[in-house]
């Protein structure tokens, strides 16, 4: 639903709040007067841009959330938790006394942000205009690719194509063809691992002992981040089991193999996003805004500046390394960007034609959560 329709089911109260917030000149006992004003108002071409630069990092951070969920209206405790979620500890205490969630909630009704629902079953929910996300998103857009630098081809760049989807295959293979047996924590032995990276088109150092590896996914404390993806990408599907202390390729994966059948892309590409989220909530956002910014070939380093203040650091990893290691990184090898280095501006990055694709598929970019089994306990 758009603001004026928004607008014309508001009551009086709402309306009247808000022609005051934006000093709004119309007779307050009107609501016809009222709702003109306001549309007038929010309507100018200038009002999304002077709202955006005037916006803190964390109300844009909020509204963001809510251009890339999938849901169309909140409860108050929803919209609380993702208030709270895009609160950065630090900027917190910059600030000293904190506005409350509920009082934030309050401030976007008296914006015209944030409206309640139409009917007697989502009157106690909020939803935010159509019409606006769309401005919002068009000029957040804008903002953050007038930050970027733009540079030529390196001569020597990598890319990784669909190798996402053969690797799985060799796995699988591999498995048909070797009889593997895991440790006490349910972790192929190193000989195996090792044997496996030799054959895959991209190998990746094992993970050493000591050091933090949590929240990535089922396996990640035990293999390198691009296998752990893939081993918990086939494990969740069904295509390979845990039998005690061996693992085995399953019915459903020996079909796969035998039918020549690949899983595509996509399909690794949205697993990633699931298996994701709990460390980087808003992943979704950051591919897309990525694929809008970098068209062309631009300074990775330009991008950090650009749309690194939306990423929360996560335990031990600092923004810099969740945009470098765990999205870019991830990127790069699920096929959606290539990435080389510059003389003059480090490294540099483009979206793939196939990236720039899927990541402005909403439907492709959608949420959604994996079953427990995600979660290695």
């Amino acid at each position: 639903m758009n603001l004026a329709d928004m607008l014309t089911y508001a009551d009086i109260g709402q309306l009247t709040t808000i022609a005051e917030h934006y000093e709004c000149e119309c007779k307050r006992n009107s609501k016809h007067e009222l709702i003109q004003s306001i549309l007038v108002m929010l309507g100018r071409r200038e009002f999304i841009e002077q709202q955006v630069s005037s916006c803190s990092a964390k109300d844009l951070r909020f509204l963001n959330t809510l251009l890339f969920d999938t849901r169309d209206s909140y409860s108050l405790e929803e919209l609380q938790a993702l208030i709270t979620q895009t609160a950065f500890e630090h900027e917190e205490k910059d600030k000293g006394k904190t506005e409350s969630p509920r009082e934030a909630i309050a401030r976007f009704k008296r914006s015209g942000w944030l409206f309640n629902g139409m009917t007697q079953n989502t009157k106690f929910l909020f939803q935010m205009p159509n019409d606006l996300k769309d401005r919002f998103r068009h000029q957040l857009g804008k903002n953050l690719r007038d930050q970027i630098i733009l540079t030529g081809e390196p001569q020597v760049y990598r890319e990784e194509q669909n190798l996402c989807a053969d690797d799985l295959l060799l796995f699988l293979r591999y498995l048909k063809d070797q009889d593997i047996e895991l440790n006490q924590e349910s972790v192929m032995y190193r000989r195996h691992q090792m044997q496996i990276m030799e054959m895959l088109h991209v190998s990746e150092p094992l993970v050493s002992k000591g050091g933090w590896r949590f929240g990535y996914g089922r396996t990640f404390s035990s293999y390198p981040s691009r296998f752990a993806l893939l081993y918990d990408f086939a494990y969740y599907h069904g295509y390979i089991a845990e039998d005690g202390l061996r693992l085995r390729l399953t019915a459903k994966g020996s079909e796969i193999l035998d039918g020549g059948m690949q899983e595509s892309m996509v399909q690794i590409f949205r697993f990633w996003l699931r298996l994701y989220k709990q460390a980087v909530p808003n992943l979704s956002s950051l591919v897309y805004w990525t694929s809008e910014c970098a068209k062309e070939w631009v300074t990775v380093s330009s991008l950090h500046e650009a749309i690194g203040w939306l990423i929360k650091p996560y335990y031990y990893d600092t923004a810099e390394s969740i945009m470098n290691d765990r999205i870019l990184g991830m990127m790069l090898h699920l096929g959606l960007v290539r990435i080389g280095q510059s003389p003059e501006h480090g490294m540099v990055m483009q979206m793939t034609a196939w990236g720039q694709k899927v990541a402005g598929k909403s439907s492709v970019l959608g949420g959604g959560t994996l079953h427990a089994s995600i979660d290695k306990t």
